[in-house]
């Protein structure tokens, strides 16, 4: 039989065999090395069981010892994705392709070493069931009928496990006999509710198998489901969003151009450097969703005025020296915008990499792969513009047109008298807004990332109306001692918000022996050394009663098993979630503030212009981020995040190219004049930018149904035109007052 016939697990399998044998290691040995079982090791030869993330990264890790750890976590990601694939028929284990490499799982970016990671690893490598991530309400359905719904969702290629009320009681005996919470749990006015467990690999097909069995009648809701729906709709929506912002972009650029053949060549460029960027990603193996949706739009959005400018030096150098050739204009062109382009690309890139220093994984997926856009942008614009610009500079010539904006002489004028007041207004929003941006309400998590407007959403608000919110907690205690196990069911059962407890004490009693135990029962409760406890809880998946709910199970678990003990569910996972990211603020934000100064200190070679464009920009996004505040909005917490560092690296930008426009006119120019000649200069280059990256912003905001990409695209919107508009009236008046320290005086020759 060929091996590209063979299962990719299986072939996995027969690798990890061929390798634990040539070291002369037996399975129980490599158990040892890896924190496995040996009955874990054989499931994983023989092709019975999937690695997961983790066992890929420990297995390689031993067997590979002098691979570099991170290559070790692109090869398992890389492996891990591949398998996706092959088992969506979107290609086969022949041809393994690597298009489309996406992780639209939040939980998947959690630091390995987490506790609801752990566990789940733990749980993985123990037992063949996952934690329900799935509810099911059907409408109008007998118990019996009920029963049938719970076997064809068994059935389900997919779907691992499926409980309902005949789980917890029995059902032939009748309902009003029973206990009324435990049956209202699954069944209530009529309606079903099947609590089901779904296999991440087959995500896709099995949410859209579930969907076609219950109908659009019926509601489903889940962990499985948001990711499914994600990936569904990025895809789709991304591309309408990049549709309409390059339609957009080009209008403003004919705008805000003097030729018609202006616009194509700035396009030209950018479209090479976004596809070199999407291309080279293939590099980290997987990206998120977030880096995929946001990633080429940003890199458009950010890199834009860099090809401007240049192309703007170009015609600026051959109207100034008409008798000089093209290719010496174009020498003169890049000496004059190499020191801003530089500048405000190396901002740029530094903004975007703090995020690289952030626990959640999310941040170094979108920090590398913008500041890795920003940089081929940059070679882009020193390598390939200037020949393009050459070649095509007859045809630019050709296609002249008069200018389509008017002057913005007068609004130069104007900013020069108002700019004082405007920089005071902006020192007395300064501490309001940043008390505010840092006062917000979050979320954390994906349980919110649908509104009620989407199918997920609605379904979502239907099932809870019925049935009330519902999480699932997973605890892992040692095996044995069953004692102890009942004394901590008793414990957690005395939690108001736990409804119920699948479990070997609750299900088959303390006194009982294992052997007195089916064997199918038996493995659900007790496996791989470890006694699993399903807890049912009355509860959200996030929000402040969900954390504390968090905090009192592992503070109940702990009396009984101080040190040996896991606890997952998504909401645990959420609660990690939460605790990792609040960690990483601070210090990203810091980061890109301190490097986005020095590199501004270094290039200006004074202190007092860094703090004042950096400031400005801060400013921006102190505004920015205190609106949802002040409109009582909650906030996605990455989004916030990751917000405040592409704020500040994109449009920094804008305070860099005025600032250095203004020193230029300062050498034949008053203060005052120079001011209002300096907003004349640069308002075209900013708005242009400025207003395509607001756009964009606004597009992914209104088109996306995914709400975190959606506040994300709004934040960059409403920052955009924050930040362009401090810098066109309020930065003025602080480089105007402070003038005499910031522009140096040229010395007079000494007379003879």
């Amino acid at each position: 039989m060929s091996i590209y016939n063979t299962p990719l697990e299986e072939r996995f399998g027969e690798k990890l065999e061929e390798l634990r044998e040539g070291k002369n290691m037996t399975r129980e040995q490599l158990a040892d090395q890896v924190g496995l079982t040996a009955r874990h090791i054989a499931a994983l030869e023989r092709g019975e069981r999937r690695p997961t993330l983790n066992t890929m990264e420990k297995l390689l890790r031993t067997q590979f010892p002098d691979l570099a750890s991170k290559y070790v976590r692109q090869f398992a990601l890389l492996f891990l994705d591949l398998q996706k694939k092959c088992d969506s028929a979107e290609i086969s284990t022949k041809a393994l392709d690597l298009r489309g490499m996406l992780d639209y799982d939040i939980n998947d970016y959690l630091p390995p070493e987490s506790p609801s990671t752990t566990a789940i690893e733990v749980m993985n490598g123990a037992f063949t069931g996952g934690i329900p991530n799935m509810r099911v309400m059907v409408r109008d359905v007998t118990v019996p009928q009920a029963l049938e719904y719970k076997e064809k969702l068994a059935a389900i290629d997919g779907v691992s496990s499926v409980a309902w009320l005949d789980d917890s009681l029995d059902v032939t005996v009748p309902l009003q006999m029973q206990d009324t919470a435990t049956v209202e749990s699954y069944y209530k006015d009529g309606c079903a509710l099947f609590t089901v467990t779904v296999e991440d690999e087959k995500r896709l097909e099995a949410v859209a198998a579930v969907r076609d069995l219950i109908g659009e009648g019926n509601a489903l809701e889940g962990a499985a489901v948001s990711t499914a729906v994600a990936t569904n709709s990025t895809v789709t929506e991304v591309a309408k969003i990049a549709a309409i912002a390059v339609v957009y972009v080009l209008f403003i650029l004919i705008l805000t151009t003097d030729s018609w053949a202006e616009p194509l060549l700035v396009l030209t460029g950018l479209g090479a450097a976004i596809l070199l960027n999407n291309g080279t990603n293939l590099i980290f193996g997987t990206i998120s969703f977030v880096t995929n949706a946001a990633g080429s739009i940003l890199q458009l959005a950010v890199s834009l005025d860099y090809s401007v400018f240049l192309i703007h030096r170009f015609a600026e150098c051959r109207a100034e020296n008409p008798d000089a050739s093209p290719e010496e204009c174009m020498v003169d062109a890049l000496c004059r915008s190499t020191g801003s382009i530089l500048s405000s690309g190396l901002t740029t890139v530094i903004g975007f990499l703090a995020l690289v220093l952030m626990q959640f994984q999310i941040g170094p997926d979108l920090g590398l792969a913008l500041a890795k856009g920003v940089v081929l942008s940059l070679v882009t614009v020193f390598t390939f513009m200037p020949a393009l610009t050459l070649a095509a500079y007859q045809w630019m010539d050709k296609t002249c047109h008069r200018p389509l904006l008017p002057s913005f002489d007068k609004f130069g004028r104007f900013v020069a008298r108002i700019m004082l007041p405007m920089a005071l207004v902006l020192v007395i929003l300064m501490v309001p807004s940043y008390l505010a941006s840092n006062s917000n309400q979050y979320y954390y998590g994906a349980a919110h990332m649908f509104g009620e407007n989407t199918r997920l959403g609605a379904d979502t608000a239907a099932i809870e109306e019925t049935f009330g919110r519902s999480d699932t907690y997973v605890v892992l205690v040692p095996e044995g001692d069953t004692a102890t196990q009942q004394k901590l069911s008793d414990a957690l059962h005395a939690i108001p918000e736990v409804t119920g407890i699948l479990s070997y004490v609750d299900n088959a009693g303390a006194s009982i022996p294992p052997e007195f135990v089916p064997g199918d029962t038996l493995g659900l409760l007790v496996s791989g050394g470890y006694t699993r406890m399903v807890l049912t809880v009355d509860a959200d998946t996030e929000g402040d009663g969900a954390f504390a709910l968090v905090e009192r199970v592992r503070a109940t678990v702990q009396q009984y098993y101080p040190d040996n003990y896991y606890l997952a569910g998504q909401g645990v996972s959420t609660y990690d979630l939460m605790d990792t990211i609040t960690a990483d603020m601070v210090k990203v934000n810091l980061l890109a503030i301190g490097a986005v100064f020095l590199i501004l200190l270094l290039m200006k070679r004074q202190l007092l212009l860094p703090i004042i464009l950096v400031l400005s920009i801060e400013t921006a996004i102190w505004i920015n981020l205190a609106i949802p505040y002040f409109r009582g909005q909650y906030v996605f917490y990455i989004a916030y995040l990751i917000i405040s560092s592409v704020q500040l690296g994109a449009t920094v930008d804008y305070a860099i190219l005025f600032s250095d426009r203004y020193q230029e006119f300062r050498e034949t120019l008053g203060r005052k004049e120079a001011v209002a000649a300096t907003v004349s200069a640069v308002t075209t280059s900013v708005s242009t930018t400025g207003s395509a990256m607001a756009v964009v912003g606004f597009l992914m905001g209104a088109i996306s149904t995914n709400q975190l990409l959606g506040q994300l695209g709004n934040f960059l919107g409403v920052g955009s035109l924050v930040s362009l508009a401090i810098v066109l009236s309020a930065l003025p008046g602080f480089l105007y007052l402070a003038d005499p320290l910031i522009i140096k005086k040229k010395r007079q020759p000494k007379e003879a």
